[in-house]
């Protein structure tokens, strides 16, 4: 069963300590009725027992986690993330650990420094568990990872680790990062909640970049208050309470897409805006003008450009040691991928964008898919079409939220979507739907 939201921790804490969410560990330590250190090898025995069997982790070093823990109890130090274990994406650099970017040709790398939400997150009183499997260069090719509700079914990619990883109580929270739909889809596909921010608002420094003007970091949690704690950390900002709001304004999002998601998981996302309207909420609809339908093959023409020219020295030098589907793929439409029409495609992006900010007028969030609909079985990283890119694009922040089970009872996401830099706005609305939803 994938987290509900029914765990919540009233006088002594929920046993085992690792179903906490981040908010309630703190809470729990600062109130002095747990330590880092138990918390820590609560999560630790989580991963012994199911890391055979779902592969989330690329690199675990028990040992290591236990004395930071130990050390963290021992300073008296405190702080937003005080004793909250957390993973991080291979992608991502750690001077403690090696980040192999999920292929063989960087196998062993060792960076000399943490990436900059690392250290913020260590700064925060935060202990890295460990790095968390992604696909290939986060892109197509998948890793081991599997699907913890259903063995034989895909978590998605490419942040499979860190969405597998909090789905199965391993690690309360997780980085992961998000170029077409790396967070919100196998957050879906776990039943936990993605939330991928406004872009360009977090350093991506230290992260291994794959499209510049497309990608951020995303994080994976058991709750909206945990996104909203780990945002303010990664900014390096003071943490906010949680907001609230009285009566949002959803809109239902049909988009050019609209039919190409699963015949469920469209009847699911009209019922919960009918059910939304029910309980209070203004709903209305929302169409996307025609243009916007362009944006899919934008996305494509700019990730691709960008992509191509990213990685320059393997394709150069480890043609042979990249994998077929991504050469075959992204690199290859980059490769041969014009500079003229790369920049017709960010005109396009930058006008669409622009024109969301006013579409969207009084509009709280939208409503549409968190994915096309459960997670197949098999082990595709990026099962189905892909219907994900035109939100990355337009730069806008997104969460996927679980409050859907498809046919074979796995969950599917419900996302929401906010203007640029109203990401609280968006937890504020995400929490709302989430509590009348569940």
């Amino acid at each position: 069963m994938w987290f509900n939201g029914a765990l919540r921790s009233k006088g002594r804490p929920i046993e085992p300590l690792n179903q906490l969410t981040a908010t309630e560990i703190v809470a729990e330590i600062g109130q002095g009725r747990t330590t880092c250190e138990a918390v820590v090898r609560a999560c630790l025995d989580r991963v012994a027992e199911r890391e055979p069997q779902v592969h989330a982790w690329a690199y675990l070093d028990p040992e290591a986690a236990i004395a930071a823990a130990r050390a963290f109890d021992n300073s008296g130090k405190r702080g937003p993330l005080a004793g909250v274990p957390f993973g991080v994406k291979d992608i991502v650099d750690t001077f403690d650990m090696p980040t192999e970017w999920g292929t063989p040709i960087h196998k062993g790398r060792q960076p000399e420094r943490d990436a900059a939400c690392v250290a913020l997150s260590r700064k925060a009183g935060g202990v890295l568990l460990g790095k968390t499997v992604t696909t290939e260069f986060a892109n197509l090719h998948p890793g081991p990872t599997r699907n913890p509700h259903d063995l034989t079914r895909t978590p998605a990619g490419s942040s499979s680790g860190s969405a597998a990883a909090v789905a199965d109580f391993m690690v309360p929270i997780a980085i992961g990062t998000q170029t077409t739909g790396s967070t919100i889809r196998p957050a879906s596909f776990c039943g936990v909640f993605g939330y991928r921010p406004t872009w360009g608002e977090h350093r991506m420094h230290g992260v291994m970049e794959a499209s510049g003007s497309l990608d951020t970091l995303g994080i994976l949690s058991r709750s909206v208050a945990d996104i909203a704690l780990y945002r303010d950390v990664l900014l390096g900002i003071p943490p906010e309470p949680m907001p609230s709001i009285a009566r949002p304004h959803f809109a239902l999002c049909r988009s050019h897409v609209w039919n190409e998601f699963e015949p469920v998981t469209r009847t699911l996302v009209e019922d919960a805006a009918h059910r939304l309207a029910r309980v209070g909420a203004r709903v209305t609809e929302f169409t996307l003008p025609a243009e916007f339908e362009l944006l899919n093959d934008a996305h494509r023409t700019i990730s691709s450009f960008e992509f191509a020219r990213t990685f320059t020295f393997e394709i150069e030098h480890h043609w042979n040691e990249i994998s077929d589907t991504l050469r075959g793929g992204r690199l290859q439409d980059g490769i041969v991928g014009r500079f003229d029409r790369y920049i017709e495609a960010k005109r396009l992006a930058d006008e669409c964008r622009r024109r969301l900010d006013a579409l969207m007028g009084g509009i709280d969030v939208l409503l549409t898919p968190a994915a096309f609909g459960e997670a197949p079985v098999g082990m595709p990283a990026f099962a189905g079409v892909p219907l994900y890119q035109i939100w990355t694009t337009l730069h806008v922040p997104a969460v996927s939220i679980p409050v859907f089970k498809g046919p074979a009872g796995m969950p599917i996401g419900a996302q929401l979507i906010a203007k640029r830099h109203d990401d609280r706005k968006l937890f504020a609305c995400a929490q709302w739907a989430f509590e009348r939803l569940t």
